[in-house]
Order: structure tokens, then sequence, then C-alpha cells
């Protein structure tokens, strides 16, 4: 949905950072288009133009700003089937999902017609998926040449270009400058690692956000450091403080047949509405994927305003609380089963034992991370007795392998974008999966802000409800935001404990 051009330049003139990502000011004296946040002189109005996305400001033949920097601009939230779609597709291309060479290819992935697909992109987004695509391309160029020392021609093929020279005649035809003049702007972070900074509108509950990882956090997969530190949350000056901290874990991603290792990092920038996201040098090949999977992991899409004002008083005790994301929709999905029934703490235990048993032996700089996680296709074809011997109960050796080889088969997609409902009864189908399951994935894995696990006990028991109808009823009023509200009922109870 478009705002009207006055709002913008309102929400231009105050810096208001609740619209950054909905829309870019595009300056005609200056040939340049920011962020609604950008530090420069706010210009005069008759000299402002407005576009939905960085990809339409570019079109119109402006280049981006090296101050507010539109490429560090939070996503969009996505909830009707219209939006979507279309998050679903950018989404896709954001990952580096050049692998979808046409339209044509991209449409089928997504199982819509291509006209359909370019008729919903465009309204959205303002331009073509190609058009938008080749943005992308040369804003991540521009972010790793800003932001990494990796040399210009694994910039180049990173971004998705297929030959330096196009890229350098591309580069040079839309930013008028070459890719180094973008590098002497930068900074270079120590040998061996990328560092990158993931923006999000304020306020963001990091603290909930690092705990609620950590609890979960599957031992030689992920860890979470709670050192003290200033509350970002609670904005400089505040006099609050609460643990920062800093979530780690281990990577493997494969592109065809080669799998890429590494490790990651992420930590709250005091004092900023950033998270700062530092990669080993072993994942720059697979950054747009890594960086695209964060976002969703922290969502930082996430729209606080919007969600606070549906919630109302379900959500005042914990402003900008998140609903965490998946990683990987796979590992999300065995924990989630091996989570069934039993205490979070029994569930990470077992995970664990999953994790150093299938898993992939990796060397990191931290004592606590040690493997990467078997993807679909090694636990498929894995032994189930193996399996077994961990402690995991007979009928939950199966579930997970069923749910494997539904994803090796591609019957089944665990990602943002896929179709929800179809993947509700895809995942329900399968043996050992019922709705709490189902509804937990939607609202991690596919990262839907409307799905609800009517009948998780925390949910029942925060509502004061016995039913899973009487609770489906109660939340009809949060949508489309029900996910938030069970974040914030699950939080509601973890208080009391705490009082208790």
């Amino acid at each position: 949905m478009w705002i009207d051009d006055d709002v913008c330049y309102q929400a231009l003139s105050a810096r208001d950072a609740r619209f950054d990502g909905h829309f870019f000011v595009a300056v005609s004296s200056t040939g340049i288009y920011c962020r609604p946040v950008c530090p420069a002189a706010v210009p005069k109005r008759v000299n402002c133009r407005f576009y939905s996305s960085a990809a339409a400001a570019e079109g119109a033949g402006f280049r981006p700003c090296l101050r507010c920097r539109p490429e560090l601009a939070p996503g969009h939230a996505s909830v009707d089937a219209r939006h979507r779609l279309a998050q679903a597709a950018a989404a896709r291309l954001d990952d580096g999902a050049a692998e979808a060479t046409s339209v044509a290819d991209l449409a089928m992935q997504l199982g819509v017609t291509d006209r359909h697909l370019r008729r919903v992109f465009s309204a959205e987004f303002g331009v073509t998926p190609i058009a938008y695509a080749q943005t992308q391309r040369l804003l991540l160029a521009k972010r790793l040449l800003t932001d990494t020392a990796l040399p210009v021609t694994e910039v180049a093929l990173t971004s998705g270009f297929q030959s330096v020279r196009r890229f350098n005649a591309l580069f040079r035809e839309r930013y008028r400058m070459a890719p180094g003049d973008v590098r002497r702007h930068g900074r270079r972070p120590p040998a061996g690692e990328l560092v990158f900074q993931l923006a999000y509108r304020p306020p963001l509950a990091w603290p909930l956000l690092r705990d609620f990882l950590g609890q979960r956090a599957i031992a030689g997969v992920e860890a979470v450091d709670t050192s003290d530190g200033p509350d970002p949350a609670s904005g400089p000056g505040s006099g609050q403080g609460r643990g920062q901290g800093e979530y780690r874990r281990t990577v493997a991603i494969r592109r065809g047949e080669q799998l890429f290792l590494g490790w990651l990092t992420v930590a709250p920038v005091a004092g900023r509405d950033t998270l700062k996201a530092t990669l080993s040098g072993s994942l720059a090949a697979v950054v747009p994927e890594v960086l695209a999977r964060l976002k969703r992991l922290f969502d930082l899409a996430c729209q606080p305003d919007r969600v606070a004002a549906a919630l109302g008083e379900v959500a005042q005790a914990h402003p900008g609380l998140r609903v965490p994301g998946a990683f990987d929709g796979f590992e999300a999905a065995v924990r989630a089963v091996l989570g069934q029934q039993i205490t979070v703490r029994a569930a990470r235990t077992l995970a664990g034992r999953f994790a150093a048993e299938l898993g992939t032996p990796l060397h990191t700089p931290f004592a606590e991370l040690t493997h990467a996680f078997p993807d679909a296709a090694t636990v498929a074809n894995a032994d189930p007795a193996r399996i077994g011997k961990l402690g995991i109960l007979r009928r939950r050796v199966a579930a997970i392998q069923a749910l494997a080889e539904a994803l090796v088969e591609r019957r089944l997609q665990l990602t943002p974008g896929a179709d929800v409902d179809a993947t509700l009864a895809a995942l329900k189908a399968l043996p050992g999966i019922g709705d709490w399951t189902a509804q937990y994935l939607a609202m991690r894995a596919l990262s839907w802000p409307d799905a609800f696990p009517a009948a998780d006990f925390g949910v029942l028991k925060a509502l004061g409800e016995r039913s899973p109808a009487a609770a489906r009823q109660r939340a009809e009023a949060w949508r489309p935001w029900r996910a938030y509200a069970v974040l914030h009922l699950w939080q509601s109870l973890a208080d009391q404990q705490k009082e208790s």
C-alpha cells in the first residue's frame, strides 16, 4: 500500500525510523536517493520524489546515497496473499536466486504464471522482477565493496554477475563511479571476517529475542553469550541496562555440489537501530543467502507500530517483541518434532545429540560451536537405528525422516513465501505432525505472522481457556498478527514465573 507523498515528506523531515524501508526519497537537485532516516540536511519539498523501492528510484535514474546507504534499509512484513507473493519473489532474488534465470523460472518456483507475477511484483515494487534483481545485485556489490576486503572480482561473482567487465560497466553507468571509488569510503574488517549491518525498525526487544533463541539453542550448533551491556532497545541515555549479549552459530549452505561451511555472530549496536553480523570468510560466496536468513531469524522486517496497534494491551508490557524465524527450516522442523510433549531443556539435549551424531564437524573460534546441523538428505538416508540410539522415540524418528524425505523430494518447502495453506496440509499429512507442530513451523520456518498454535499449553494457560476452539475465537481480534500475540502470551507466563 503506497502512502501519501506529503506523509512521506513529514516522515523524512522527522527522520522517522518507522518508515525506513517503506519508501525512498530521490532528490532531483543532487540525483541521489536516500532512506527517510538519512542524516543529511532535509531537501526542499519541491525537489523530492518518492519511490516504493530502491529499484524504482534507480530505474528513474537516481543513484544511492553513500551516507544512509539504501542497501541497509529494513524489508517489509508480508501478510495478504498479493503482498506475500511479491515479497516471496523479492526474497528469492535477495537470496541471490539469479538461479531463476527468467521470470518464468521464478514464477514456476512460486506456483503462479509469469504474467501474474509480473503484475503483482510491479504493483508492489514499481519495477519488473528483472529490474529489481539487477538493482539488488548492484546494491549487494556496493555493500561488499564498502564493508569487506573482498577482491573486486569476487565481489562481482558473489553479487551474481557472470562477467567482471559487465559488472564494472553497469556499476559506472548506474552509480557514476568506479567500484574502487566506493571502496575508498569503506571500513575493512579483520582479515578472514565479513562484517555487515542489519537495520530494523525500533523498538527491538533484543534481550527477550536473544533469550528465546538461547533457551532453544542446539548444543554444538548455536550458542548465546549473555555478557552484560546496555539494552539497545531502551535508547541512549535511558539509564536502563539489561544483558546485551551475542548470538553465535555454525552455518552449512549447499550450492549445487559445493557445501559452504562457516560460522557467524550477531549482536546489537549500542545507540543505533542496527545489528552487527560477523561472518567467517569461508561464507563469502553465500553472503546474500546468509544475510537474508539472518533478517528472517531476527524478524527484522517487523513493523512494531502496526503490531502494537493490532494487539493492544497484550503487547504493552514488551514493546518490540519479535517472532523469531528459522535460520534453516529443516533444522527448525527437527527441533519442533523433538520438542513434542517434553520440556525445552530435554528437547535441547536431544537436538544436541542429533547434531553431534549426524552433523558435519567444524572448526570455529568458539569452543561451544563444533558442528553444522545435518541437511535433509543426510537425515533421510540415515539408519533409523542410528537415530534411535540417541534416545529419540521410534515414532519421532519416523516423523523426522518423513519430513526429510518430503523436503528432499520437494513435496514440501519450509521457507518464507511458501504457500501457507498447502504447507500446513502437507505437514499434517506426514506421520507424527499435528496442528501444533504445523502452526509452530508456519510461525518460525515460514515467517507467517498470522500463525496460531491454538492447542499450545502456554497459550491456553495465558488466556485462561481450556479448548483450542475458545483460544482461536479469542485470537480473532489479533489477526493478522496472531503469531506476535503468541510470543507475548508466552512472555507473560515467563514474567509470572519470575515473579512467583
